[in-house]
Order: structure tokens, then sequence, then C-alpha cells
């Protein structure tokens, strides 16, 4: 991360905010979480926005994770405006632009984000590795529909994939430079061959049983 971050920001979010995403679901954890930060600075820099916004908005973007999944992106709007502290670091105008880009960051959000900050995270949201977007989607299943048979597990990941990452799929990235991801070209390769999809979800699956979550 070459940007430079407000280093007092920067503690409080280390210790009081990326903690949380231990609590989540597995595909939501610290993880996950950094991932999303270190893509929103690298998309940041491109577009010369201010370092500490984009931060804190990648910080929080799915802490409303803690009041369930449906309302996720709503909540964690609510609570980054909710948090005293952040009101030491920004006005309350760049306050609200946090607050519609952690909002918009959702991919089935249905609309636009209204600011190139909620670009940046939505799209750094979704810039998953390949093997890591199937990780996250079989994680996803085993934590929310433990009742389900490994056959059933498997189809309801090939069903989200298609769904969401399939060419007409409702994720897509907002910004130029990443309209073109070599993940999401990766991905839809092997969606087209069910043989190779197979062998990556096994993979994945195996190493999953090997290190425990």
């Amino acid at each position: 991360m070459s940007m430079n971050v407000n280093p007092e920001l920067k503690q409080y979010i280390e210790e009081e905010i990326i903690p949380r995403y231990d609590h989540f679901d597995a595909g939501h954890r610290r993880d996950h979480v950094r991932m999303v930060i270190a893509s929103s600075m690298r998309l940041a820099e491109a577009y010369g926005l201010d370092a500490d916004m984009v931060y804190a908005i990648a910080a929080w973007h799915d802490v409303g994770l803690v009041n369930g999944r449906e309302r996720h992106h709503l909540d964690s709007a609510v609570l980054l405006l909710e948090d005293e502290r952040m009101r030491e670091w920004f006005t309350p105008s760049q306050l609200q632009v946090m607050h519609d880009a952690v909002e918009d960051h959702r991919a089935s959000s249905g609309h636009a984000p209204r600011t190139i900050y909620g670009c940046v995270v939505a799209d750094a949201d979704h810039d998953n590795e390949a093997l890591t977007i199937i990780r996250r989607t079989i994680q996803y299943g085993f934590d929310h529909y433990p009742e389900l048979s490994p056959a059933e597990h498997r189809q309801r990941c090939y069903n989200h994939l298609q769904e969401k990452y399939a060419e007409g799929g409702y994720m897509h990235f907002w910004l130029p430079e990443s309209e073109q991801s070599p993940n999401l070209t990766e991905l839809r390769e092997w969606m087209k061959d069910p043989h190779v999809l197979d062998a990556k979800y096994d993979e994945v699956l195996q190493m999953l049983t090997d290190t425990p979550f």
C-alpha cells in the first residue's frame, strides 16, 4: 500500500474495526477485508482519491454483517456514521460520501454507486482470485446451509457462480481499470468447462478439509 494513511486513523481501524471481522462467516473475515483494503488503495492511487477516506470505507464496508447479511450494506453505512471517532478525521461532507460508498458497495443493490468512492470499494469487493471466489462461496454455503448434502452444496455453489459471475450475471465492475480483471476472466473460463469447474471445486474442498475453518 503505497498511499499514506493517517497513522492514528489506521491504528484505530486496525485495533477496533478489523477485529470485528473475526466474528463473521468464513468468507468475510480478516483476509477478506484486507483484500478489499488493498484493492481499494490501488484503485484510489490510480484516481488520485483521498487515501484516508478510501481506507476507512474499505475497512467499514462489511461491519454491518453483525446484524445479518440482507441489510449489511445499509447497516455498515449507519455504523460508520454513528462512530464518534470518525469525526476526528473526517468532515460531515466526507462522512456522507463515505456513508454512500459503503451503502452502494453491494453487487446486488440494483443501482450504480453514487460516487467514485463507491465504485472503488464495490470493484475492490469483487476482485478476488478465482479460487478465492469458489472458496468463499463454499464457505458461505457451509455456514448458512448446513443441512445440504455434499452434492447440494456443490450445486448451490455452481448456481451462485452462474448467477453472479457469468456473462450477464449481476456482478460487474464499474471502473475501466477493473473491467478486465484477470481473476474474473479466469473464473469464467473455468465455468465454461464442467470438468474444469469440478476439479477446481474439489481442489478448494480439499484445502478446506485439510485446514478446518
